[in-house]
Parts: structure tokens; sequence; C-alpha cells
């Protein structure tokens, strides 16, 4: 059964209203804070400035980071104005007693509070939680207990793992014979608990972050931090867009602003398509009829005496050099074609079996390399998270090797692989590999018949 754990260290005693406060000297507990204290904060003024607060909450993240030994599912901590106000309301009643015995449990909340009153003008709220801390020198976190005739409550308060929400508040109080002045923190979910008389540990050590739970998947790690903090994940995708893109956290995809393209928007792209149209996703022409080169400002002429193949009146080119898949696809462009688009059974049975006649008499020109594979015009898109045509067009017939493709994303284009008999295989668009180029009908009926 769960039950909160308080307790209290007494002060001397003096006449009047002192004792009480003396007796609140150092106090901390975790409890069920009743709902009424919401009717009465109102009447009390906020006391810290937006800059304090931010230096509060900054000082437990920090102090949270580097406890010894390691938390492995510390959370980082958010200001709370409620909380704010609920510490302020609790400060203003410098320790005295608050019982409302007819709430019903259920009503109210698991708050866990750190509390201590000191001569008004002696510390300052930081110099307080640092004190707090300091009493985990005091604790073990083997046994889980403090250690003989000491308090360290508030420091398991301080570093629970699970208390994500902070808010603060501070007031003077005045005795019969002494200024003082209330620091109150207000922690929630609460702690300091124990199980069957056994005190609950405020973390699991471990290597920072590594028991963070699903809702809180994050890490967080400033430069004054010793380790991380578990936080709600502000970018799941784990990637940033550059240059002013916008990342879609539900797809994880850029949308990049003009002139840029590549996944996370890093390449520049200002091509100008003159006889083309542009493709955003690779930062390419493609050119139209009877044009070739980058920018498709080059007329050319179809090379009759190249075609290695004639398929149903379109004419293949088979190389004999190898390259990356992108240097491949702009060597086609500027014959005037594109890397073969292998739409039927029919093509990739014979190209498959030219392939393969051809595997033992063609030799790569750039002896640096030996490739037995060739590239196709097949690439993963993955704004569209399906494998597109060089020309945009969505891939109707397949003839993946079984087991592919595999890599997908992470493999982007797609080659014939000889070793799965000319079957397709995605592979990392920098492999060199050589390539098949093809000049389709239309594009030979336009082409000049001159030099």
């Amino acid at each position: 059964m769960l039950q909160p754990m308080f307790s209290m260290e007494l002060g001397g005693h003096r006449p009047g209203f002192l004792p009480v406060l003396l007796a609140l000297l150092i106090i901390a507990w975790a409890e069920v804070s009743p709902v009424w204290l919401q009717k009465e904060q109102a009447a009390v003024p906020r006391v810290l400035s937006k800059k304090e607060s931010f230096l509060l909450l900054s000082l437990h993240n920090r102090l949270r980071s580097k406890v010894h030994p390691p938390a492995a599912n510390m959370q980082r901590m958010d200001w709370s104005e409620n909380l704010a106000r609920w510490a302020q309301a609790r400060a203003a009643l410098c320790g005295a007693p608050v019982l409302h015995p007819e709430l019903a449990p259920r009503t109210a909340l698991h708050v866990g509070w750190n509390m201590q009153l000191l001569p008004r003008g002696s510390t300052t709220f930081a110099q307080v939680v640092g004190l707090w801390f300091v009493e985990g020198q005091q604790y073990s976190h083997t046994t889980a207990e403090c250690f003989q005739n000491t308090t360290c409550i508030h420091y398991t308060q301080l570093v629970w793992a699970t208390s994500s929400q902070l808010g603060c508040g501070r007031h003077p109080c005045s005795g019969d014979q002494a200024e003082m002045e209330a620091f109150v923190c207000a922690y929630s979910p609460g702690g300091n608990w124990e199980v069957n008389g056994k005190t609950v540990t405020p973390y699991k050590k471990g290597p920072s972050c590594s028991l963070c739970t699903a809702s809180v998947s994050g890490c967080f790690k400033a430069w004054d931090h010793a380790g991380g903090l578990c936080e709600v994940p502000r970018n799941p995708c784990r990637m940033s867009c550059r240059n002013h893109g916008h990342l879609n956290v539900s797809t994880c995809h850029c949308h990049c602003p003009p002139g840029y393209t590549g996944r996370y928007c890093q390449v520049r792209c200002s091509v100008q398509c003159v006889h083309g149209r542009f493709r955003e996703e690779e930062c390419s022409c493609i050119c139209d009829i009877g044009y070739g080169g980058a920018q498709c400002d080059i007329k050319v002429h179809f090379p009759f005496h190249t075609c290695d193949l004639r398929i149903d009146g379109d004419c293949f080119l088979v190389s004999s050099e190898a390259d990356t898949y992108y240097g491949a696809k702009m060597k086609c462009q500027e014959k005037g074609g594109v890397l073969v688009q292998i739409e039927s059974q029919k093509v990739q049975d014979i190209l498959a079996f030219y392939l393969d006649h051809l595997e033992t008499t063609n030799e790569v020109t750039n002896s640096d390399f030996e490739t037995r594979n060739f590239w196709i015009g097949l690439t993963y898109k993955t704004a569209k998270d399906s494998f597109r045509w060089t020309t945009g067009e969505h891939q109707s017939f397949t003839s993946f090797a079984f087991g592919q493709p595999d890599n997908q994303g992470f493999g982007n284009c797609v080659e014939l692989q000889a070793s799965a008999a000319f079957n397709w295989n995605d592979q990392r668009c920098k492999t060199r590999n050589r390539y098949i180029c093809q000049f389709a009908q239309e594009h030979i009926l336009r082409w000049n018949s001159g030099p």
C-alpha cells in the first residue's frame, strides 16, 4: 500500500508564535494537496519574477542531471504557474498546518513539497535549493535510506525521477522575536513514498536516458548538464530541416523552400530547365524529346550506331563504363535518352538474357571498378513512400529478386543484379555500376538526322 512519507526536524523553543516557525525550520513532505488552495491563492501576490522562476527551474534540471549514481529515468522538469501559485499560498501560511478532512481524497492531486524557513535575508532561493541537493551526501541509493540521525527527504523529492512539474514561492514571516522567510517548492507528481515500510528509491540508476518511457522518449541535455533528462520528444523524427525548411513531424519529411531540395533541404537547387521540366526531389531536369544536358539546353542527334538492342522499336544502349546512379542518369540524358524503364516482363526477359551473355565478354573501361550490375531508372521516393521511375511515373511492373527490396530508403536506387539473374535489387546510389540508356520511339522520331 502506498503511503506518503513525511518527517519534521525541530528547532529550539521560544514563547509565542516563534516555536511554530522554528519547528518548521526544515520540513519537507509529499502529500495529497487539497483543491481548496485554488480558492485562496487569488489573494496571494506573485513574488517570484520570471527571471527567478527560470533560474530555479534551470537549477533543478541541472542538479537532477548530476545525481550519483547516474539516473537512467530522470525526467526534465517544466515550470507550472499553477504549482507556483500553490507554493506561494503555502509559503504565505509560513508553515502552519492546513487540514481539510472533509474533502474526499479523490478530489485532490498528489503534490510533493519542499519547504524551509530561514532568517530573512540570510540566503537566496537558489542557495536553499543547493542545500536540499547537498542532503544527497546523507543518502544511500543502494539501501534507499538516509544515513542514521540525518534527513535527506528534501533531496529525494528534488531528484524524484517522475516529478516533471515545478512551482516555487517565497514569503516573509513575522514572529515575536525574529523575522523569517519561507521558501516553498511544489512538485508534481510528488515523491517520497513508502511501500510496506520500505522507502521507494527516487530514480533508477544507469546511463542517462537509457530507461526513458515511450511518452518521454526524448533526451534533453544542456551545455551545463552532466547527464541527459527524459522529456517529451519535441522532434520524434530526430532530424531537422535546413535552410528554413519545414518539418512535418507526422511524416518526418521536409518541405523545402524554393531553391532547395534534398531530404534535409541541404541541397541548393537553382537548375534552369531550358527545354524540360524540373524534378524537385532530385534537383534535376527531365528533358523534352530531342534535348539533353544538365539544363536540357543541348539539341541532340540520335546515335543510331550505338543501339545494342532494339525492343519494340525502342533502342537500348548498354554502357561499358561504371558510374554512380546520378552520374549514369546524366550521361543518358546527355545522349538524349533516359535510364532504362522496364515496364513489362518481355523487356525484363530480353535484357536479362542479353546481359547474361554479355557478361563474359563485356569489360568495364575503367579498370578501377569491377561491377557486374547495371543501373535502371528506378529510385525510392521518400516523399511518396514508393519506387518511381526517373520520369516520375509510378512503378507498376516489378521484378525484384527474392527478399528485395530490403533497404528501400537506405538503398534508394535500383540495379539489375547479376547474382540474382539480373532481377532487381535496391542499392545505395553512390555505388558505381554500369548502366543502360533507353531511347524510346518518340525520342527517335524527333531526333535530327544531321551530324
